[in-house]
């Protein structure tokens, strides 16, 4: 049995599963092009000096990724290309904003083009993105709404979303 020693800079062992929380989180920003997501995270880990320990982690699940996907000479060739081609401007998120048309999906919506809509959802490589775009739509659309309608569609929304989770299935008859 090998003995292991603590270093004064490691993550301690309680802390390890909080920090992978915060890597993925940050990765799955990246990867879904949500750069507010990205930078509001991005943020709090600098605020928390975590630096150290998210990159470890990054580095880590970089690492992985590339040993389970590539045997280890083509592996070593993948990341050789991917520094040297590595960006300038390493801030941003990369978001097809082309193939997401909120404004389309919208439209197809108020049309009950349910065709055009499965259409636009599935082009879409980056639905975050095509959300993200509805969700600010809804935002707009609210202000225009008569008095007291958000506060029902919220009330509709709690009810859909407390009743599936507290319903009991029925039980089947034979």
């Amino acid at each position: 049995m090998m003995a292991t020693e603590e270093l004064d800079d490691e993550l301690p062992t309680e802390e390890v599963d909080a920090a992978k929380s915060r890597a993925a989180t940050l990765l799955l920003a990246f990867r879904h092009g949500n750069q507010l997501a990205f930078d509001h995270e991005l943020d709090r880990l600098l605020a928390e000096h975590a630096e150290r320990e998210v990159t470890t982690l990054l580095v880590w699940i970089a690492a992985e990724s590339v040993r389970k996907a590539y045997a280890p000479e083509i592996g070593d060739r993948v990341l050789r290309a991917l520094a040297r081609r590595a960006p300038t401007d390493t801030g941003a998120v990369a978001v097809d904003e082309e193939m997401a048309g909120a404004a389309r999906l919208v439209e197809a919506v108020g049309d009950g083009d349910v065709a055009a809509v499965r259409a636009l959802v599935a082009g879409t490589a980056d639905t975050t993105y095509l959300l993200g775009g509805l969700l600010q739509a809804v935002a707009m659309m609210l202000p225009l709404l008569p008095e007291g309608e958000a506060e029902e569609i919220a009330a509709e929304l709690r009810r859909r979303h407390h009743g599936r989770r507290n319903q009991v299935p029925e039980a089947r008859q034979p």
